[in-house]
């Protein structure tokens, strides 16, 4: 089960918009968030990034400068994802840094009492979401090698990078500086943490 967050904000308030293609306008976003006290300096955009994109540079960013306390606020949840899983997933693991997500079009904030139950039980679905990740790839691997074929994405990180990036983390480096060092990006570093714990 994911780690409980701080029960109040104690830091940094972020906002972050996103336009699938170059014909949409971030306009409305931008608007939304800087109604809800947003400063431009801490508004991240990502232009013409589908949420299927799992690299997103701003939101990759964002990520990396974010620390505990922190707040992230959104004009619609599924500017977060690609779908409705992946989304969850991101929640889930903003929640385990002990970071909160504030939502202005559906009304949801992390921070309150109501927000964190529902944070408890959007991470039970993504604990869900991550076993049938996990069992697709079980399978699909499988049927690759019943058929002879050698699957599967070479992993980013050998198990000495990976190992090293453990106790960098371990050490209090930042994300950033460990993902930077190693060449990779920062939310791969954050997935190896996230497995290690």
């Amino acid at each position: 089960m994911t780690t409980t967050p701080p029960s109040t904000t104690t830091g940094t308030v972020v906002g972050y918009a996103r336009v699938s293609t170059d014909k949409q306008d971030e306009a409305r976003q931008l608007s939304a968030l800087q109604g809800a006290g947003i400063n431009r300096h801490a508004l991240y955009v990502d232009h013409a990034q589908s949420g299927a994109k799992r690299s997103r540079p701003e939101f990759d960013r964002m990520l990396a400068n974010l620390d505990e306390g922190d707040v992230v606020v959104v004009s619609e949840l599924d500017r977060l994802g690609r779908d409705a899983g992946h989304v969850i997933m991101t929640m889930s693991d903003l929640r385990t840094r002990g970071i909160f997500v504030r939502s202005i079009a559906d009304g949801l904030d992390t921070s309150t009492d109501m927000g964190e139950a529902m944070m408890s039980i959007l991470a039970i679905f993504a604990q869900m979401e991550r076993r049938f990740i996990q069992r697709r790839t079980k399978a699909g691997l499988a049927e690759a090698k019943a058929q002879g074929r050698v699957g599967g994405r070479p992993r980013a990180l050998d198990t000495r990078k990976a190992a090293l990036a453990l106790r960098m983390s371990d050490e209090g480096e930042k994300v950033a500086d460990i993902a930077a060092t190693l060449g990779v990006s920062a939310p791969t570093i954050y997935r190896y943490i996230a497995a290690a714990k």
